[in-house]
């Protein structure tokens, strides 16, 4: 009997909780699951599965074996797909999230095109500044700005990404240009809310030591496009990335403050839960925004859309 059919059964089994169910998905007899399942057991010499004639449980040895026998086929058919159709071809569903306001900019705009690279892949985005757990909340890769917590994620640096402190000439004229970071707990300053993904407050760098500021105000939002708006609006002083601002400084709608203290770039980096036996689509995803993004005249088209 086909070793790979016996195996495909038994994983087939344990996730579906019966063999009628696995045999109902691959269109066969439940008895032929079941030889399968029996010549699985007879040629390694342990029990996989307990079967009642209620229900169907891993042994212990099953379990551990289930988790090796999933890695196995999914290497299988990644390595099928590589080479199907003459290339790479992925399919599936590619669930992915991103800042708000960094995802509407620079996520949204690039996924009419990786969907046209590989038109067997569907994909859902989720934007938001909150922390997404992408573990919990089935995530399969996280687009994040600036400096990372630390966790059991594994994580890729798609490219550099700096912060200025910036205010609109109004606020300036009426409430004054702070010269060092120290002066900022005298100014409106606005922040992310606490459920928002800025948590370490703000970077400068402070007698050659990276230094975090948490400074306050009377205004603080969870949605930065807000507090873009609040600023340019002279509502008070904002620490925004480059992408955002760099058009406003440019323009002399915002002004860019304290950069003898700016601290060095942290990065835009894509997010997973673990590294090996990533699914295709995935990898594929990274693999693009890593090329998309690495691309300087990427970043200087967008500076002045």
């Amino acid at each position: 009997m086909d070793r790979l059919k016996q195996i495909e059964s038994f994983v087939a089994v344990a996730q579906k909780g019966s063999l009628t169910a696995a045999a109902h998905a691959e269109g066969v007899a439940p008895a032929v699951i079941g030889r399968r399942i029996d010549a699985l057991e007879q040629r390694l010499g342990v029990k996989l599965l307990l079967r009642t004639t209620r229900r169907i449980s891993l042994t212990h040895e099953g379990s551990a074996f289930l988790e090796d026998c999933q890695r196995l086929l999914a290497d299988l058919a990644n390595a099928e797909a590589s080479v199907s159709a003459g290339g790479v071809k992925a399919s599936g569903h590619l669930r992915i999230t991103a800042p708000a306001g960094f995802g509407r900019r620079h996520v949204a705009p690039l996924v009419p095109r990786f969907l046209a690279q590989h038109p067997e892949v569907s994909l859902s985005l989720n934007l938001s500044d909150r922390i997404v757990d992408i573990v919990n909340e089935g995530v399969d890769c996280a687009v994040r700005v600036g400096e990372l917590p630390d966790s059991s994620l594994v994580s890729v640096r798609l490219a550099d990404n700096r912060r200025l402190c910036v205010a609109a000439p109004a606020y300036l004229q009426r409430a004054g240009t702070p010269r060092h970071p120290s002066e900022l707990s005298r100014h409106e300053c606005l922040t992310l809310s606490s459920d928002a993904s800025q948590t370490r407050g703000w970077t400068f760098t402070i007698d050659g030591a990276v230094t975090h500021l948490r400074p306050g105000g009377r205004l603080d939002c969870g949605d930065g496009q807000v507090l873009h708006d609040w600023c340019l609006a002279g509502m008070g002083i904002a620490w925004r990335s480059t992408w955002e601002v760099a058009h406003e400084v440019a323009s002399g709608r915002l002004v860019s403050l304290l950069d003898d203290f700016a601290a060095p770039p942290n990065g835009i980096y894509a997010v997973f839960p673990h590294a090996k036996h990533l699914p295709l689509r995935v990898r594929l995803w990274i693999d693009f925004l890593k090329h998309s993004y690495g691309d300087a005249a990427y970043w200087a088209s967008a500076e002045k859309a």
